[in-house]
């Protein structure tokens, strides 16, 4: 069993080096990991080499003589495609595999019983906490798989994480992301209304937020995105594309547990809303953008 704390043994490959996955592979690096890197963008992870990341061409040569293979990629049929289709046919039996993308659960439970079957484990490990999280180390990350593997993979993902929870059996992670990512898209609605109503009600509206961001209504995203909002600064953190998909595959699956969420369901009509606006590449607090454009002359000064 390798000692994935030991940087002298542990080899690292990562796969997908976009706004999150860029700065978390840099921290493996950092902390002492040979790391190997590939992005089906191959410019995305240019910035790595300079840190002395391997930058390779293709998943055969990065995930060869590895012990433990992050992904990071954008959408279900990204890892589907992958895992069973770049990683899985070249793969050394005792390798641990981390998918840190948010995905369905029932691919990461399909893809821990196709490890398995390869004498390898997996760990389904989403994260919360967007673009500041991963550059800080900040992350909140909720893993599924086999105890003893989320143990031994414990050390390297430390370094990427400030909570790092077990949640259990394989997609329990995914599960628990879909349970962050409901309260997050409720939340982004009453926060972008907030300051709809603050602004037609002739209030300054960074003293607005120091008082209740000060109280019961203080959150993350009041703390990170708000300001953002209003020096209209849409750069994603998290993209709204990506975060429709999430809300598809949360209420896809509450369908299949016989829940109506009527809440998540009006946050996704919203972020279609932005979608449609040609902002799918803007980061989620451009909800803002869509309510505005059904309020005009109601945007935050």
């Amino acid at each position: 069993m390798i000692d994935t704390a030991d940087t002298s043994v542990c080899r690292i490959a990562w796969i997908g080096t976009g706004v999150m996955g860029l700065p978390m592979c840099e921290h493996l690096k950092k902390a002492g990991y040979f790391v190997k890197a590939y992005s089906r963008t191959l410019a995305k992870a240019e910035p790595l080499k300079e840190k002395g990341v391997q930058v390779v061409d293709d998943i055969a040569e990065a995930i060869e003589g590895v012990d433990v293979i992050f992904t990071m990629v954008g959408y279900p049929e990204d890892v589907r495609s992958v895992y069973f289709e770049g990683i899985f046919p070249h793969l050394k039996s005792g390798t641990i595999l981390i998918d840190m993308t948010t995905t369905q659960p029932v691919l990461a439970e399909e893809i821990a019983t196709k490890a398995a079957e390869l004498e390898c484990a997996s760990l389904d490990a989403p994260v919360s906490g967007g673009d500041v999280g991963a550059r800080n180390a900040t992350l909140s990350i909720m893993v599924g798989g086999e105890r003893a593997t989320f143990d031994q993979a414990l050390p390297l993902l430390k370094l990427l994480g400030k909570q790092i929870v077990y949640q259990g059996a394989a997609g329990c992670g995914q599960h628990t992301k879909m349970c962050n990512q409901i309260v997050i898209a409720s939340t982004m609605v009453g926060v972008c209304e907030s300051l709809l109503y603050g602004s037609r009600a002739g209030l300054d509206l960074d003293l607005m937020l120091t008082s209740i961001s000060g109280g019961a209504a203080g959150c993350w995203t009041l703390d990170n995105l708000a300001p953002r909002i209003l020096k209209r600064n849409f750069d994603p953190g998290f993209f709204v594309d990506h975060f429709v998909k999430d809300m598809l595959i949360a209420i896809e699956e509450a369908k299949r547990m016989n829940l109506d969420l009527p809440g998540l369901d009006k946050a996704y009509e919203l972020y279609r809303k932005v979608q449609d606006l040609g902002h799918g590449a803007l980061g989620t607090h451009a909800l803002m953008l869509a309510l505005e454009a059904a309020h005009r002359g109601d945007q935050p000064t």
